[in-house]
């Protein structure tokens, strides 16, 4: 079988329902009444967020790729024209040059596109404006904080008065229908914990750099207006998503976390992970808690015109069970492998330029753990359309004729090749983005 058809996913999620919630722990010491509400209502919005159809979504993907640099050239003489701005990506083209983005911020919501399209974040609620740098209280936030405003139980889009250095103290819980939008300054969460996406869905991360991320030690932290509970020791990941749908992570900087500097597990589904920038770090990008855990056949993820860059090592990213769609990023000189992966999950590779280091033991893109070929040569990791510099190499594995595959008509997957990802991610990572001219 080439990967666990929707019916078969569900059927599983459904059974292990009920033993689910008790076996997840995310760092919470005590597993109380409101705890156990919140994780089986996270789980049944992921259900619903489930699409048993996930080539549909990676066609139209695809499909508003092309379409996008089949208007570069004229998109070009019209920016000569009107502004400096270019926009090679779908995802950009939605928004970026736009002169007025910072009366129109919310148009960002329309923009998610992949298995997190339907993500719009905080655009039914009102903006709240950061104004205060510090996290002395992560019992009871002082408002201004980021931490208060993340803890909110309305929807709000989140913005920054100025620019700012934010040293969290501990994990920064984040609460459902929140955007985080660091546009028009200059945001860090960095020194201190990172921010955690647990139980919760529609949530937006745009334009912050994330870096130096470190485990913290936990203890009493308030993760909603109404609730507050122990975590223990924190992993150290940059961001980090448990048991949550709906999640867009979009323009943002990442390096040297202690842990991972982007984790989706626990059954979280409906991802985009797009237009960022990784640089200095070993385990990238972790999709899918561990090979013990079947209830991950509900991840769908899109990771899009991310440049995986200097310094990094591994997981760009490692995947289990569910489905991924690796599409037009830019790799560059990992020192292990970049993409990977365990308990049959399924990988399309799509128009990637992967660029090998000069170490000849590193040259193959790809790695499976904890199966013998026998065993991984049905899991299907397909590649199309890949660019393959400096002796790169994938190895693809599934059925040959793709029967019954993600690949078959009437949903052939379309892709651009590899060659059109460097100009696809240009503009990856934080942008300087200056108000009365487009980002």
């Amino acid at each position: 079988m080439a990967f666990v058809s929707g019916n078969s996913v569900l059927l599983i999620l459904v059974i292990s329902l009920a033993s689910l919630v008790p076996n997840l722990h995310a760092g919470i010491a005590e597993f109380d009444a409101y705890l156990e509400k919140q994780a089986k209502e996270a789980l049944n919005s992921s259900l619903a967020a489930y699409n048993e159809h996930p080539e549909e979504i990676t066609d139209t993907f695809n499909r508003e790729v092309g379409d996008t640099l089949l208007n570069i050239t004229s998109l070009r003489r019209h920016l000569k024209e009107k502004s400096s701005c270019m926009a090679t990506n779908p995802i950009d083209r939605c928004w970026r040059c736009d002169e007025n983005w910072a009366k129109n911020r919310k148009k960002l919501a329309e923009c998610a596109r992949g298995f997190g399209h339907k993500t719009t974040g905080g655009k039914a609620g009102r903006y709240y404006v950061v104004t205060d740098d510090s996290d002395d209280d992560v019992k009871d936030p002082k408002p201004g904080t980021l931490r208060h405003a993340v803890i909110q139980e309305e929807p709000l889009w989140i913005i920054f008065e100025k620019s700012m250095v934010i040293k969290l103290k501990e994990e920064l819980m984040i609460t459902s229908d929140k955007t985080i939008d660091g546009r028009g300054v200059s945001i860090y969460i960095a020194y201190g914990a990172g921010l955690t996406i647990q139980f919760v869905h529609n949530v937006i991360i745009h334009n912050i750099r994330i870096h130096h991320i470190i485990s913290t030690s936990g203890g009493m932290i308030r993760d909603s207006v109404k609730h507050i509970g122990i975590r223990t020791l924190s992993d150290g990941d940059g961001i980090s998503i448990f048991g949550s749908n709906h999640i867009w992570i979009d323009h943002c900087t990442l390096s040297q976390c202690t842990d991972g500097l982007i984790d989706a597990i626990m059954a979280s589904t409906a991802i985009t992970i797009s237009n960022c920038k990784f640089n200095h770090h070993n385990d990238v990008m972790l999709l899918g808690a561990t090979d013990a855990f079947p209830q991950d056949s509900i991840m769908q993820v899109t990771v899009a015109f991310n440049r995986f860059g200097k310094g990094l090592i591994q997981r760009m990213p490692r995947c289990r069970w569910g489905f991924f769609h690796v599409v037009n990023n830019d790799y560059s000189h990992w020192q292990m492998y970049a993409i990977g992966g365990s308990a049959n999950p399924t990988i399309i590779s799509q128009g990637n330029r992967f660029k090998a280091a000069n170490n000849p033991n590193t040259k193959q893109v790809t790695k499976r753990d904890y199966a013998p070929e026998s065993v991984w040569k049905n899991w299907q990791w397909v590649s199309e359309g890949d660019l393959f510099l400096n002796g790169a190499y994938f190895v693809e594995s599934g059925p040959q004729n793709k029967k019954n595959s993600a690949l078959t008509k009437p949903h052939r997957i379309k892709f651009k090749p590899g060659s059109y990802a460097g100009r696809l991610t240009r503009y990856a990572g934080v942008r300087k983005c200056k108000i009365g001219t487009p980002c």
